[in-house]
């Protein structure tokens, strides 16, 4: 799992995040967001102490653990001065087999994973000097995915050309380059990374404008590194994916640890 970019911003720890095509992960500081929702499923983690979910449609729980279902509206109220969040693709194998990691709650907000007291153990070490296999464990742990679909070479060509494109690919000319039809690509891209290919070209975007902050660059060049027409569209397009503004986090310490899609990450 190599690292593609990696930059302390500060010399404490403060907060991390890991970034992969089809996931990221924080652990830092509670963020204190006001009511908010995402494109992606998250899954909460109070390090310290517990935390309440409020949906906006009514109710709520307090809890340690929970997964929040994508574009719910809610507020999350932290206890303890640590969270972890983890973000999944909506539907994706990682989403998927983490839904059944719980054992209570609604359907939109889903309480106690099976494994609490694992994962809180884990969580409270996680900070930019965990070595990444420890990272990648502790992910498994929480999503219960192993793994173990491989995508086949042209698929793997594929998402490192969206990660290095230096101009936005559409679906054709890419498909055209592998020697396949758009409809095959399309399928092969979904049985391959486990998410449709606009989506997986969002996460690709996304990566490539956190590469040039963790590069040190401001988000001007970040977005335009990221194909985002100017910094406000990168920070619109960032907010409606995971409810918060890139400003949030980078108003933390903050490291931004980039890593290079593989076979696991991808499935």
């Amino acid at each position: 799992m190599p690292v593609l970019s990696s930059t302390r911003r500060s010399p404490t720890d403060g907060a991390a995040v890991w970034l992969w095509p089809g996931r990221a992960l924080y652990a830092g500081p509670s963020l204190r967001l006001g009511p908010h929702s995402g494109a992606v499923a998250c899954l909460a983690v109070g390090v310290d102490a517990p935390f309440t979910v409020q949906p906006a449609a009514g109710g709520g729980a307090r809890a340690r653990t929970a997964l929040i279902a994508p574009r719910v509206r809610h507020r999350l109220t932290a206890y303890g001065d640590r969270m972890v969040f983890l973000y999944l693709d909506p539907g994706s194998a990682d989403d998927r087999a983490c839904r059944t990691r719980f054992r209570g709650g609604e359907e939109t907000v889903l309480t106690g994973h099976r494994h609490e007291e694992d994962l809180l153990g884990g969580a409270a070490e996680l900070s930019s000097r965990t070595p990444l296999p420890r990272v990648a464990s502790w992910v498994a742990r929480a999503t219960g995915h192993a793994g173990t679909r491989h995508a086949e070479p042209r698929i793997m060509a594929a998402t490192r050309r969206l990660l290095d494109a230096d101009r936005p690919l559409p679906a054709a000319p890419l498909a055209a380059e592998l020697g396949l039809s758009q409809s095959r690509f399309l399928r092969l891209f979904r049985d391959g990374t486990g998410t449709s290919y606009r989506r997986f070209r969002l996460w690709a975007q996304m990566h490539r404008a956190a590469r040039a902050l963790a590069a040190g660059h401001n988000l001007t060049r970040a977005a335009a590194e990221g194909h985002f027409a100017s910094p406000s569209h990168l920070s619109t397009a960032f907010h409606a994916m995971f409810g918060l503004t890139p400003s949030a986090l980078l108003s933390q310490d903050l490291t931004i640890i980039c890593l290079d899609p593989t076979p696991r990450a991808l499935t």
